[in-house]
């Protein structure tokens, strides 16, 4: 038999609802304004508002629509608001379990219903990626003869993941992450709604705080979690749920960790100095905090990049292009995998041969134009491609490399000012030890300008 879900009205739903269901179920938002997040979709006259036909939302909404967005983020919750706020039938079916038959049975049963009581059915088919091209198919002539109103959830691209017929022929959403702020007023709601835990237990603000790092962006994840947490501390004849016992409940310590305060750069800075230190371990330590606490990857990603400069530069001249390569692949992928990427990069790093030399040099060479050691480009490396430059001397007597023996010009490249300055002082450590030695003969070679000019 297929389900036939929250044809009552609200209110008597609200009476109804048993407390044994899990609180993410009771929590369910029983219109559009309890939702929480996904503003963008919820503005006055948007399609979600038209298609449960509130006053002076415009015209009905379309008959079909396709929620893509990560996991928690309110797919079902959204399906489950349509289908009572217009008071349709509910049917929801799952892309894991179900297939071809069952959907024709719902779409038969659709048009038995409509015919005979004049109701219409929302079909909500969850994970519908996960259909093969022939069961979505099936969903085409329902879809196109408007039998039922699909409301499709994807965690996957649908651009990718759903047939284009079906595609066409519906709306596409994109849910967005929820914030720390979206998931914080979820839980109070759920600790104080009589839906919820109606007051039964306190959540102090470390435990709420923890919370938010476990959930994520996922409500029915702290939701969940708050429930474990609030039944334990009932059990154990308290009202106060404590973040040991919080911690106790899911299993998952609490990383003391404030993204916005001290801690953020306390423990991004540790990460840089273990890589710098070489301790491969005591870095791994510190980015697992960081992933732990919810830190977003791309900031850590950034600081990678900066280290590969700052501390290795040419002492591994992969390191650079593994920091890079790493932010690119966490910037298109994101957590949970992105611990991965981050995990490489961090050991890539913290393993390379250590060298500061061309962070220093760069330095060294702002410092030198910051006091005004900027003097006049030797004229013979002057521009000498627009009229009259030639007349004025620019380009005479600049030698070609490539014309020489070995590509070395014996020539004066920098200005009077800073000529015969040396910036660049290589280590001996690593690939710059090979480095090091190239620098010297080309300094000597370029040093031979100076005493054939003077002799």
């Amino acid at each position: 038999m297929e389900p036939d879900l929250f044809t009552a009205a609200a209110e008597d739903r609200q009476e109804k609802e048993p407390a044994g269901r899990p609180l993410a179920v009771r929590m369910r938002p029983r219109d559009l304004d309890e939702v929480v997040g996904q503003g963008h979709l919820l503005r006055p006259g948007s399609p979600l508002r038209r298609l449960v036909g509130e006053r002076g939302a415009g015209p009905a909404g379309p008959s079909s629509v396709i929620l893509w967005g990560p996991p928690g983020t309110g797919k079902t919750t959204l399906a489950h608001v349509v289908s009572r706020a217009a008071d349709k039938r509910f049917v929801e079916l799952s892309a894991i379990t179900a297939g071809v038959k069952e959907v024709r049975a719902v779409i038969d049963g659709a048009r038995r219903a409509t015919g005979a009581h004049g109701k219409d059915t929302v079909l909500f088919l969850d994970e519908i990626h996960r259909f093969t091209k022939a069961q979505q198919d099936s969903l085409l002539p329902a879809v196109e003869n408007r039998w039922v109103t699909l409301i499709a959830a994807t965690t996957e691209n649908p651009y990718f993941s759903v047939i284009s017929p079906l595609l066409s022929r519906s709306l596409l959403l994109t849910l967005e992450p929820l914030t720390d702020e979206d998931i914080r007023g979820l839980l109070r709601r759920a600790v104080a709604d009589e839906r919820g835990l109606g007051g039964a237990v306190v959540l102090p603000e470390d435990t709420e705080a923890h919370l938010l790092r476990l959930a994520g962006g996922d409500a029915r994840r702290a939701l969940t979690a708050l429930e474990a947490a609030a039944g334990a501390t009932l059990d154990q004849g308290g009202t106060e749920i404590r973040l040991a016992t919080l911690e106790e409940t899911v299993n998952r310590a609490a990383v003391t960790y404030d993204r916005d305060g001290d801690q953020h750069y306390d423990v991004s800075s540790a990460l840089i100095k273990s890589i710098r230190g070489s301790d491969a371990d005591a870095a791994l330590h510190y980015l697992a905090r960081m992933i732990e606490a919810g830190e977003d990857p791309r900031f850590i990603a950034r600081r990678l990049m900066i280290s590969a400069s700052e501390d290795i530069g040419l002492a591994d001249p992969t390191a650079l292009p593994t920091a890079v390569a790493a932010a690119q692949a966490v910037a298109m992928i994101g957590y949970p995998e992105a611990r991965i990427v981050l995990g490489q990069a961090v050991l890539a790093l913290a393993l390379a041969p250590k060298s500061n030399a061309a962070y220093l040099a760069v330095d060294a060479a702002l410092a030198d134009v910051r006091a005004g050691l900027a003097g006049p480009v030797p004229a013979h490396l002057r521009d000498s491609h627009y009229r009259g430059a030639r007349k004025l001397g620019h380009g005479e007597g600049y030698r070609y490399p490539h014309d020489l023996p070995g590509g070395i010009a014996a020539q004066q490249y920098a200005p009077d000012t800073v000529h015969g300055k040396r910036y660049y002082h290589p280590t001996g450590r690593g690939a710059e030890a090979r480095y090091a030695e190239v620098v010297q003969r080309v300094r000597e070679r370029l040093a031979a300008e100076g005493r054939e000019g003077r002799e």
